[in-house]
């Protein structure tokens, strides 16, 4: 009974939940030919399509961290080069090379926290789960103890 309580109050609650959802639009009106239903209603994720994101991020960490460093000291190389022989295109090489570092710490940085965040809220929603399933097991024993008790 307690199993069946807790996926009734889980439906019910998702349903409450995507009646009060909308993502950056208005809610359909009856005109402009939009047939009155939300292009974003149905809009589910399951823990494989996140994990796909998360592993999309972190490839991307890796290969493109990887990759860009080439770039960087290629033109920082360059850029030496062209310096040492006074050309004042090394300057600005210079300049660009340290821009596109930062730029490239900046892309790591937002991978990295994708991924990281995706990989946390998949662990801790599991541990929700166990401390609920947890909960509700020990409340169908004390169910089981009322039925016994109520049988004598």
């Amino acid at each position: 009974m307690a199993w069946d309580e807790w996926e009734q109050l889980k439906s019910e609650a998702a349903q409450k939940q995507s009646a009060h959802m909308r993502l950056n639009q208005l809610a359909p009106s009856g005109g402009g030919g939009g047939g009155g239903k939300s292009a974003w209603g149905d809009l589910t994720v399951s823990q494989k399509d996140l994990a796909a994101v998360g592993s999309a991020a972190q490839d991307l960490f890796d290969g493109f961290g990887q990759y860009s460093d080439y770039a960087r000291v290629a033109s920082m190389t360059a850029a030496g080069g062209l310096k040492d022989e006074g050309f004042a295109l090394g300057g600005a090489l210079d300049h660009v090379a340290e821009r596109w570092g930062d730029q490239v710490q900046s892309l790591l940085d937002a991978c990295a926290h994708i991924s990281n965040h995706l990989r946390f809220t998949k662990n801790q929603h599991a541990a929700d789960e166990s401390y609920i399933a947890g909960t509700l097991s020990g409340i169908s024993l004390l169910d089981k103890g009322f039925d016994h008790r109520t049988d004598r």
